[in-house]
C-alpha cells in the first residue's frame, strides 16, 4: 500500500506562493532552516511520523546559493518499528589553506517490510495476487518483503586537480547490515484476527532455504570499503543545475585485508549527468547515465541494491527501481551483480516568487527512465525443489530493459531546501504499476 505524505503541505506552500508577488532574487546570508514533518500510513506498517531539519551556512552571501556548510538531521518511525535516523554534513570550508571538501554521514535505518523480488530483473517471476488478499492465490501481504536493520557510516574528501573541474575523491565507509525474515507476530499485535498476517513462507525464507541465499549472508553482516576516484564537475548550481556536465567514475572497494574475508569485493561506479539551458531560469533539460557493477570478488546479496554516488542529497538510493532510481518500478525490482540505467527530464519552473524574505519556486517535471541488469547474480534453477511450481519464481524470459514514465512536482526555498513529488508508471506489469513519491531533493 502506497503512503500519502504531506499533500496538505505542498497544496498549502502552492496556493501561498501564487498570490505571493514576483520580485528581484534574496542573496541569503548566515544561517537559514528547513524544517519538514514527516507523515504518512501505511496499513501494514502503521503510522510515520517525525521529521527533517537542514540547517544551510552562506556567510556573507558571496557564494549563494552554495552553502558554506550544512548539517540535516532526520529522524522518524513508524508506529510497528521501522525507522530512519539520520546525521549528515557537508562542508567544502572545513580547511583554510586547502580547498577539501568533506561529507560525512552517520545512520541506523531499520525496515520491517523492505522489497524482495529476487535477482536478475525480467528472469524472476512477480506475481502480484501472491500478495493481494483478495486473490485465490494469496500467500501474504509480506510475501515480497524481509527485514532489513543498517548502520551505515561514511566519510568522504574531495580536493582540487584542475580547480573548477577535475577533483579527486578518496573515502571510507562503514556498513552493518542485519537481515532476516519479517517479524509477522509483530505486524499482528494489535490487529483484527480476520486482518492478521499469515505465518508462511515468504519468497526470502525460500531462497534461504533453497541456498540461493547462501547460509553465510542470510542474516547480514559488515562490510568496511575504501573509495576512490575522480570527478569532472562544471555545474552552475549544485542543489539545481541549469548547465554544465556531473561525471564521476569510482571505485568501491571490500578488501579481505580490512576483514570482509568471502565477501571481498571490487565495484566501479561510472555516472554522468548533463544539464542544458532552454530558457533561463525556467526550463533546462537533464539526464543521467549510470553503471554499476562488479569487477573482482563476490558482493553479498544484502548490499547489491546500494547505489554508491560521490554525494547524495537522500538518506538511501536504492535500485534498480523506486523513488532514486526508476520511478513508478517497484522498489529494488531490478536487482543484479551489474545495473545500468537512464533518466531523462524537462524542468520547467513555471513560478519564481518571494514569501516574506525567502525565495521559492515551483517546478515540473516530466520524465523518463529506463533500466537493466547487465551482470546476473547467479540463480541456479535446479535447486527449486520439485514440489514447487518453478514458473511461479523464474520466468524462462532474459532480461531486458526495463521503462517508465511519469511527472513530478516540486517547491524550493532557497534553492537548496527542496519538496520533491513524482508519480511514475511503470510500461510493464511484471515492474508494477504507479508509483507515488513525496520527499525531498531533486533526483540528480
Amino acid at each position: 500500500m502506497k503512503s500519502r505524505k504531506l499533500f496538505f503541505l505542498l497544496f498549502t506552500i502552492s496556493c501561498f506562493q501564487l498570490f505571493a508577488q514576483n520580485k528581484e532574487e534574496v542573496i541569503k546570508t548566515g544561517y537559514t532552516f528547513g524544517l519538514l514533518p514527516t507523515i504518512s500510513y501505511n496499513s501494514d506498517l502503521g503510522f510515520q511520523y517525525g521529521g527533517l531539519v537542514s540547517v544551510f551556512d552562506f556567510k556573507d552571501g558571496k557564494t549563494y546559493p552554495k552553502y558554506h556548510k550544512m548539517f540535516r538531521m532526520e529522524i522518524s518511525r513508524y508506529t510497528k518499528g521501522s525507522g530512519t535516523n539520520q546525521l549528515f554534513f557537508d562542508s567544502e570550508n572545513l580547511f583554510k589553506d586547502k580547498k577539501i571538501r568533506l561529507t560525512a554521514d552517520l545512520s541506523y535505518l531499520t525496515e520491517k517490510a523492505l522489497d524482495f523480488y529476487g535477482f536478475n530483473g525480467a528472469v524472476v517471476n512477480f506475481n502480484p495476487d501472491f500478495a493481494d488478499d483478495s486473490s485465490s492465490d494469496y500467500i501474504s501481504r509480506m510475501f515480497y518483503r524481509m527485514e532489513r536493520k543498517m548502520i551505515r557510516f561514511t566519510c568522504d574528501f574531495q580536493g582540487q586537480l584542475i580547480p573548477g573541474k577535475l577533483r579527486w575523491i578518496g573515502g571510507i565507509a562503514f556498513f552493518n547490515y542485519k537481515m532476516g525474515t519479517v517479524d509477522i507476530e509483530k505486524l499482528n499485535r494489535g490487529r483484527d484476527p480476520a486482518k492478521q498476517l499469515p505465518d508462511t513462507e515468504l519468497l526470502y525464507d525460500k531462497y534461504v532455504k533453497w541456498g540461493v541465499i547462501p547460509a553465510n549472508e542470510a542474516d547480514g553482516g559488515h562490510q568496511q570499503l575504501i573509495k576512490a576516484g575522480v570527478i569532472y564537475d562544471t555545474r552552475d548550481i549544485e542543489a539545481n543545475p541549469s548547465k554544465g556536465i556531473w561525471t564521476e567514475l569510482f571505485f568501491m572497494m571490500a578488501p579481505s585485508f580490512l576483514g570482509n574475508n568471502e565477501n571481498a569485493f571490487t565495484k566501479v561506479v561510472f555516472t554522468h549527468r548533463q544539464y542544458f539551458t532552454i530558457l533561463p531560469k525556467q526550463l533546462t533539460f537533464v539526464y543521467r547515465l549510470g553503471y554499476q557493477g562488479t569487477l573482482l570478488g563476490k558482493a553479498p546479496f544484502y548490499s547489491q541494491p546500494y547505489m554508491f554516488s560521490s554525494f547524495s542529497a537522500v538518506t538511501i538510493v536504492e535500485g534498480l527501481g523506486g523513488a532514486k532510481s526508476l520511478r513508478g518500478i517497484l522498489r529494488d525490482r531490478l536487482v543484479g551483480d551489474g545495473i545500468l540505467y537512464g533518466n531523462f527530464e524537462f524542468r520547467w519552473k513555471f513560478i519564481r516568487t518571494k514569501i516574506g524574505n525567502q525565495n521559492l519556486y515551483v517546478a515540473l517535471n516530466p520524465f523518463f527512465d529506463a533500466g537493466r541488469v547487465v551482470q546476473l547474480i547467479g540463480l541456479d534453477e535446479s535447486k527449486i525443489p520439485l514440489d514447487e511450481v518453478a514458473s511461479n519464481y523464474v520466468t524462462g524470459s532474459k532480461e531486458k530493459f526495463h521503462f517508465t514514465l511519469g511527472c513530478g512536482l516540486h517547491i524550493a526555498l532557497n534553492e537548496n531546501f527542496v519538496i520533491s513529488a513524482n508519480v511514475g508508471k511503470a510500461l510493464d506489469p511484471q515492474d508494477g504499476k504507479l508509483g507515488v513519491y513525496i520527499g525531498t531533493n531533486w533526483l540528480f
